[in-house]
């Protein structure tokens, strides 16, 4: 079976041969991996059954590359949209819904216009239609309940989270250095 070479990217493991990030997935295109294998960085965990040549040079394609030297996580993670729905889950936090990014806003616990921060403390994953809802009101003005009081999360809280959302290509190859949420086969 021949696979075409844009499908066949690279898990990035930490030298502790953990990936690097869980949401997203660390993964490099074949280029990226195969550039850093022949420039030392890396090294080859496991590979893909597909050779690429050159006029001097036969490699087989990594599937798994694991960093030579340890990359310390950050122990704050940035405050972003993205974080902020990973820390919540996806999950309004009004509704309990759970929907893809794309379907979600952050709100305003205490609205901006009213004095409240652009901030972890401040800040929750809402669907747009219960965003709306609240408006410019608190919580407890619009009648409405938070899940969870917003917080600032730790960076493993939110490894542990991304662990819950699985990419779609997954290759099976990198099934020994990932743990998803996932029943284990006896």
């Amino acid at each position: 079976m021949d696979v075409a070479l844009d499908n066949c990217p690279a898990l990035v493991l930490n030298a502790d041969f953990r990936p690097l990030s869980y949401f997203p997935l660390s993964i490099w295109p074949w280029q990226e991996a195969v550039k850093a294998t022949l420039m030392g960085r890396v090294n080859t965990v496991a590979e893909y059954d597909r050779v690429i040549r050159s006029p001097s040079l036969e490699i087989t394609l990594p599937s798994v590359v694991s960093l030579k030297e340890y990359v310390r996580p950050a122990e704050r993670p940035a405050f972003t949209r993205f974080n902020v729905f990973l820390r919540d889950k996806f999950t309004c936090q009004y509704s309990g819904q759970r929907l893809p990014a794309h379907e979600l806003t952050f709100d305003h616990v205490v609205p901006r216009s009213r004095g409240g921060r652009t901030s972890w403390e401040n800040v929750v994953t809402a669907s747009s239609e219960w965003n709306l809802r609240k408006a410019n009101r608190t919580p407890r003005e619009a009648g409405m309940h938070l899940l969870n009081a917003p917080r600032q999360p730790t960076t493993h809280e939110l490894i542990e989270n991304g662990r819950a959302f699985p990419p779609n290509f997954l290759h099976e190859s990198w099934g020994d250095y990932l743990y998803w949420d996932t029943e284990l086969d006896c």
